[in-house]
């Protein structure tokens, strides 16, 4: 399974700004889907899962303002951010959770860098 993210750039504080990750490869092994984050200095950490059935989970810091859909015809998951806050600045990761041989695997997609200015 291999992920492509686009979108990312500078917004304002406040604004809104929306990253999408196409799948490819053997996308009907694909379980959970989610984005994460990885500010300078700290550890990469998850800010939303969406799983094969739309079940939804947020980090504390995002809840309300994010949203994370899933759209399994296109094999896309997306990142709805809204009230963007200049801590939300961080490179952003795409993340699929796929199956292969019994086991349960990571695949990333390349860090896309959202910058939030105050």
């Amino acid at each position: 399974v291999q992920l492509q993210a686009s979108g990312g750039g500078l917004v304002q504080a406040g604004g809104s700004m929306r990253l999408s990750c196409a799948a490819s490869g053997s996308i009907f092994s694909i379980g959970d889907m989610g984005w994460y984050r990885q500010a300078p200095g700290n550890q990469r950490e998850a800010v939303a899962i969406i799983s094969r059935g739309g079940r939804t989970n947020y980090a504390d810091s995002v809840r309300g303002r994010f949203i994370i859909s899933r759209d399994s015809a296109k094999d896309t998951v997306s990142l709805q951010m809204s009230s963007l806050k200049p801590e939300d600045t961080a490179l952003y990761y795409c993340n699929a959770v796929y199956y292969s041989d019994g086991f349960g695997r990571d695949s990333w997609g390349q860090g896309t860098l959202v910058t939030v200015s105050s």
